[in-house]
């Protein structure tokens, strides 16, 4: 049975999911709910749900900065975002970052039913497969060894990949000259910062381009790549490797 939270702000619409639903006819049981991006994290942490629910418009933090947050962290947790026709063009966005569906609200049970379905076929699938996926992400916060400006850029690293950083921009938010951040940064990781960031991105695109929801170009958009062409020299330095090789490949082992 599918093990799902619920993050919605409208506590009428909330209450409404959780309790004129029937969860378990549908092969699901509700097993946390939120009102805010803020609580589903805690929620999220405790729970260790299959799949979360999320309003893409919440107060103190937002269904894609909630979403947004999990992945940096590492967490692939399915994520449905629920919207309104007025935020239509917010779940698009969503489904191109790598959003599991989304749902207009009020919720219509059959496609609800529909997305549960597509939820157990992934788990069945999937059944752990991410712990398979190779690892280029080789060092942690820890690795920071208190030095506050390592530990920033490897916080920028990991929760803004996807958006055009360079040392410089950083080394000047800090203060520091970027020699010495570039040094602090390589003694601390054993990488430069283009490494870092380059093997942050191709990590982030493995599960979207196993989960094939995503055209390789969206993959390589999503992730901070921005072309294809990028992508495929980067992709290809560090798994030997063509994204679209290395997708069939995922795809063969799946069957």
């Amino acid at each position: 049975m599918l093990r799902i939270v619920i993050a919605e702000d409208e506590e009428m619409i909330r209450r409404g999911l959780v309790e004129t639903i029937d969860w378990a006819a549908l092969g699901a049981e509700v097993v946390g709910e939120a009102a805010d991006g803020v609580e589903a994290l805690e929620v999220l942490r405790t729970e260790h749900p299959d799949a979360v629910f999320a309003d893409i418009r919440m107060p103190r933090l937002s269904g894609l900065d909630f979403a947004e947050k999990i992945r940096a962290a590492g967490d692939d947790t399915p994520i449905i975002f629920l919207t309104s026709y007025a935020d239509f063009s917010y779940a698009q966005r969503a489904v191109r970052l790598g959003a599991f569906d989304y749902l207009l609200k009020p919720v219509d049970e059959i496609e609800l039913a529909r997305v549960l379905g597509a939820l157990s076929k992934r788990q069945e699938a999937d059944d752990g497969d991410d712990s398979h996926l190779p690892t280029l992400v080789d060092w942690s916060m820890d690795d920071a060894d208190g030095n506050p400006y390592v530990a920033d850029v490897l916080t920028a690293v990991q929760t803004r990949y996807r958006e055009r950083l360079s040392i410089e921009e950083l080394a000047d938010a800090e203060g520091v000259s970027v020699s010495y951040l570039s040094r602090k940064l390589k003694e601390a990781t054993g990488h430069t910062f283009v490494g870092l960031l380059a093997r942050t991105r191709v990590q982030a695109s493995l599960p979207l381009l196993r989960a094939r929801r995503l055209r390789v170009y969206e993959v390589a958009e999503a992730t901070g790549f921005g072309d294809y062409k990028n992508f495929s020299q980067v992709f290809k330095k560090y798994l030997q490797v063509s994204p679209r090789a290395w997708c069939a490949a995922a795809g063969e082992e799946n069957s």
